[in-house]
């Protein structure tokens, strides 16, 4: 069986099972059905992909990395050896730049091997990832979450999730990511799938049938790093 495959059987029995404790998950799961897997393979690529999708709308994470691809081969080689017009062609503002230059320095250094990560404890990679100027804990958790098949992962930091959470929970005001982190207690292990469904019901939300259904990453308009 292909790690995809896998992921994606392991994906649905998490979501089964959710939607046997949880009620308001469950509503989720019968309304919208269940959330497309949007594995990614780990790397080097996808990382500067996660990269793109910090802190900016769905569209225009996919309008820079499509011009990225355009302008740039996606290696670690390539990306340190590109000129700030190259960048600036691609969308990329001055932040991170430097952010891409700093992790295509670090896998060329061999201060950080994205392949010695596949099955090292969350804890262990998001502490590598971190190391690495502009990768803070989302940026980490979305790697562990669609790279590396981590269904555990929470990030209890997205706006999206938070406000994914207050709908379906009925809450006054969006919780704060402690609350958010206390709500999610009673979904291990399983708290990754669970943020699979809640961003499926926040895209449903912005969007409904639109484009935004169509995003690989998740992201919001101020998804913390």
């Amino acid at each position: 069986m292909s790690g995809s495959t896998e992921h994606d059987t392991a994906l649905s029995a998490a979501i089964t099972e959710l939607s046997s404790r949880d009620a308001d998950l469950r509503a989720l799961y019968e309304k919208l059905g269940p959330p497309p897997s949007r594995r990614e393979p780990p790397g080097f690529a996808s990382l500067i992909r996660i990269l793109t999708a910090q802190q900016v709308s769905l569209a225009s994470a996919s309008a820079i990395w499509t011009r990225l691809n355009q302008v740039i081969e996606v290696t670690p080689h390539a990306i340190a050896g590109a000129s700030d017009d190259d960048f600036r062609a691609a969308g990329f503002s001055r932040p991170k730049v430097r952010y891409a230059r700093a992790l295509a320095e670090h896998i060329l250094s061999g201060r950080l091997c994205l392949d010695a990560l596949t099955e090292q404890p969350d804890d262990r990679v998001r502490n590598a990832l971190t190391a690495v100027p502009g990768i803070g804990r989302w940026t980490a958790d979305i790697y562990l979450l669609f790279c590396l098949g981590r269904l555990d992962t929470w990030p209890a930091g997205d706006l999206a999730i938070q406000e994914a959470l207050r709908d379906v929970k009925r809450l006054e005001t969006r919780p704060s990511e402690k609350q958010t982190r206390a709500l999610a207690e009673i979904w291990q292990p399983y708290r990754g799938a669970a943020a699979q469904l809640l961003w499926q019901h926040y895209r449903h939300l912005k969007f409904g049938n639109k484009s935004g259904e169509n995003a690989v990453f998740p992201v919001t308009e101020a998804a913390s790093r």
